[in-house]
């Protein structure tokens, strides 16, 4: 996921405009639209993309900034229309599996002569830009980059006498943890998943991964997942929602489902990046203090992604000169916008979740990570166990066509989650027909 998105920066959104010079004219006045301001019901991270906004427009006279604030700002329903139709932002936001997609389709802008606007352009993961290049051609900058890890709830650990310093490493200990939570009474759930709106088979690519197996073969020409370690996955969430009964009864569909739930205090345990527990506190109105993150469970691989802006390929100079200009301001500044960890703790967001891995060990990561742990609102030793898994859990990318996938294994996790019933062999089986269909068809 999340999907996607790391605090306040998200995935893009529209607004239906397409990018265009102010009607003010000239080379020297120019309006862009950005995705994606913080919604109202943020409001104090709403203020800070606004407060920071304003600052970019007085150091660049004669620009205008629009934000654009539809919620979620990727929504993988209306993210490939928009992008068809030149709805996009000026400055837009793209994940991972998607890249090929939109650069393959002219459908972001060759920024290879304004990467210099970047001014830590060189200090960026390597590995990530080359994801961004084609043709020796770069078509964006690397904003995010995730591994998946095990959030949970300290607070309710410590209410169901388990102890939140030493979190689940085995999926048999998280099941023993979600039956505990699970047994502190009524609207309390164990384990939280995904059964629908792609990100069912997005967490179900999680689970896979981490359990070593794939879901396409290595020439992406077959679906792979109908296998012991796919079965593995599906039988461990049946027991867990059926036999445990410590999962809950309602199907979570969307990505604002399961987090929403996370925040109510009433869910122990998901699977999820850093940026959860963010977004928990931020989005929401979890509690600061409540949420840690360690290593995936067993895990052999972590499923990693991330996102990238991109410029409108409709964009004049003007235009994606202005847009670069605000990206190298809002997202790779040490000590400002994002990275303004001062700002943050201050109004209140939980600061020292390591949840931006894009900078790596290079001067510019380091200064940021510094600047994290100077400013501190949560005792970084709460992720220590996330940060060790994820310096030696192999990272492995989602699969090619991951949003048709996704969908298709939507159907597998609602299936099981709400069936008792319901046949996993079968279930992977139809799953695996209609991949393999997909697959033929896209060639």
């Amino acid at each position: 996921m999340l999907v996607t998105a790391l605090g306040i920066s998200a995935t893009a959104c529209g607004s239906g405009e397409s990018p265009q010079s102010s009607a003010s004219g000239g080379a020297a006045n120019v309006t862009i639209t950005v995705a994606c301001q913080p919604a109202k019901t943020a409001p104090k991270d709403r203020q800070a993309w606004d407060d920071d906004v304003a600052a970019f427009m007085k150091a660049h006279p004669g620009v205008t900034v629009k934000s654009t604030d539809q919620q979620p700002c990727f929504d993988p329903k209306t993210f490939g229309p928009k992008l068809a139709g030149g709805q996009m932002e000026t400055v837009f936001v793209v994940p991972m599996t998607n890249y090929g997609d939109v650069i393959a389709q002219g459908q972001a802008l060759d920024i290879t002569q304004y990467t210099s606007l970047i001014k830590n352009w060189n200090d960026l993961r390597p590995d990530h830009r080359e994801l961004l290049v084609k043709d020796g051609k770069t078509y964006g900058v690397p904003n995010v980059h995730y591994s998946v890890g095990l959030v949970y709830n300290r607070a309710l650990f410590t209410k169901a006498g388990l102890d939140p310093n030493t979190p689940p490493r085995t999926w048999a200990e998280v099941r023993e943890a979600a039956k505990k939570i699970a047994g502190l009474g009524a609207g309390y759930v164990g384990y939280g998943e995904y059964s629908g709106g792609n990100t069912g088979g997005w967490h179900f690519t999680q689970a896979i991964y981490g359990r070593g197996g794939s879901v396409l073969t290595d020439d992406n020409k077959k679906a792979a997942f109908n296998s012991p370690e796919g079965k593995a996955v599906l039988q461990n969430l049946h027991d867990m929602r059926w036999v445990d009964n410590s999962m809950g009864s309602k199907l979570l569909v969307g990505w604002e489902s399961l987090m929403m739930a996370m925040g109510s205090g009433k869910v122990g345990m998901m699977l999820g990046a850093p940026d959860v527990v963010t977004d928990v506190v931020t989005k929401f109105k979890g509690k600061v203090d409540d949420y840690g993150i360690t290593g995936f469970p067993e895990a052999k691989a972590s499923l990693s992604g991330g996102e990238a802006y991109m410029i409108n390929p409709k964009a004049t100079p003007e235009q994606a000169k202005a847009g670069m200009e605000w990206i190298d301001f809002r997202f790779n500044t040490v000590g400002k916008g994002r990275f303004d960890f001062a700002r943050g703790k201050a109004i209140g967001n939980p600061v020292g979740v390591p949840d931006n891995a894009v900078y790596g060990d290079s001067p510019t990561g380091k200064a940021i990570q510094a600047d994290r742990v100077k400013n501190a609102s949560l005792p970084v030793e709460n992720y220590q166990t996330y940060v060790d898994s994820a310096a030696t859990v192999p990272p492995k990318a989602e699969p090619l066509h991951a949003q048709e996938l996704y969908a298709i294994l939507d159907v597998a996790m609602s299936g099981v989650l709400s069936r008792k019933d319901a046949s996993v062999d079968q279930l992977l089986a139809d799953a695996e027909t209609k991949a393999n269909a997909m697959l033929a068809a896209k060639g």
